[in-house]
């Protein structure tokens, strides 16, 4: 049977609460992992680029940050830090996210970090709404998940 109903594919949060329980504090841990790989890989940009980055160093990170991003939730739908925490992303029909949705979700992140009250609003919808879901969730139909055993 098909529905049309948005989200109709994934867990529904009263009935199947596992699937949410402790996201968004662990997308919280996740981030801060996650910041800490971007650091290391931009201090090994730096070194290699003989420290010419450091002229151009907020866009340096912004890229760094940018392609580390897309390129973990492209290849597994999840930054590194996400699998350390163990969960997820997925879209609307219960699918992982594929480069397309990456790009635009990371884009959607970059946002929102980029201007203060977006991202503010981003945290309180994470732990207002039923699935968890930040602004860039909300907009793309995606949500963080415990991982699947």
């Amino acid at each position: 049977m098909y529905s049309d109903e948005p989200y109709s594919q994934l867990p529904d949060p009263v009935r199947q609460s596992a699937f949410y329980d402790s996201v968004t504090i662990k997308r919280g841990l996740a981030w801060v992992i996650d910041s800490i790989i971007v650091t290391v890989l931009v201090a090994v940009a730096l070194v290699l680029t003989a420290f010419l980055g450091a002229f151009v160093f907020f866009a340096l990170w912004m890229l760094v940050s940018f392609a580390y991003r897309v390129a973990t939730i492209a290849n597994g739908s999840a930054t590194w830090g996400m699998r350390m925490m163990a969960i997820e992303f997925r879209d609307w029909r219960g699918q992982r996210l594929d480069l397309g949705q990456a790009f635009l979700h990371t884009l959607g992140y970059t946002v929102s970090v980029s201007v203060a009250p977006l991202q503010l609003i981003s945290i309180v919808c994470m732990f207002a709404t039923e699935r968890g879901q930040g602004l860039t969730d909300l907009m793309l139909g995606t949500v963080a998940l415990n991982k699947r055993a």
